[in-house]
């Protein structure tokens, strides 16, 4: 009796199909197995790296599209079955409008947002930090405050610096209205001189950004988890909420 050719071939595209998947897991993530996240309410965004605006980065930087995100935020909007964002940072900064646009469109989401700064969150991954409804700090964390700056030709007359320092000000009095650090002592941090060696500025710590106000609080994945879960229990209606 002769086996059928046919099903023979559908099994070997199938095993192809199988081994082209786990080596393509192997290549991207070290792993065979994957772990897969079950069906959630809560979506997670990552900001990783540098964040890239209109100027595209050498192959070399690990970069965050700010161009991939929006459109994301806009569907974590529309979606129904998201009621809640976790946003975790790791960057090093990046392109301000670019970061300054995130962080306007994390902030005008309506459901409830919390962000989470892990290895560091530098620069403009400051205002992305406190552009959600609660945020949260590692203790081996680090937030660099310091004057924005330009690269490449600079045409030295008074409407670039005037150009640069109403930048500036966007910056602080996004930073001043979504946390609860006042305005000079960001200032301060800001310009401080001699903290960083080969720039003005601010480096702090974990515990350092909740005393000064700029974050909201000490934690990780757990903590951000369970507030974000209250937020989302305290915006359902009575009629939405399940009664046992």
């Amino acid at each position: 009796m002769e086996k059928d050719p046919g099903k023979k071939g559908d099994q070997n595209q199938g095993d192809q199909a199988n081994n082209s998947s786990l080596v393509q897991k192997i290549q991207q993530l070290g792993q065979s197995n994957v772990p897969q996240a079950p069906d959630s309410n809560i979506h997670v965004l990552s900001i990783i790296g540098q964040v890239e605006g209109h100027v595209q980065l050498p192959a070399q930087n690990k970069t965050t599209k700010y161009e991939h995100l929006l459109p994301q935020l806009i569907a974590i909007e529309q979606n129904p079955k998201i009621e809640g964002l976790i946003v975790l940072l790791n960057t090093v900064g990046g392109d301000v409008e670019a970061g300054l646009a995130l962080s306007e469109m994390i902030g005008s989401v309506s459901k409830p947002t919390v962000s989470v700064v892990l290895g560091g969150g530098h620069s403009i991954g400051v205002p992305i930090a406190v552009s959600t409804d609660y945020s949260y700090i590692v203790p081996t964390a680090t937030m660099t405050i310091h004057p924005i700056r330009m690269n490449g030709l600079v045409i030295g007359v008074p409407q670039t610096f005037e150009y640069m320092d109403k930048m500036q000000d966007r910056v602080i009095d996004f930073v001043i209205g979504h946390s609860d650090i006042e305005e000079e002592k960001f200032k301060e941090l800001m310009f401080a001189k001699g903290n960083l060696t080969r720039d003005i500025g601010t480096n702090v710590v974990g515990e350092d950004a909740v005393e000064h106000g700029l974050i909201d609080g000490i934690g990780g994945v757990t903590q951000a988890m369970q507030k974000l879960n209250e937020m989302i229990d305290d915006n359902k209606g009575p009629e939405d909420q399940v009664i046992q």
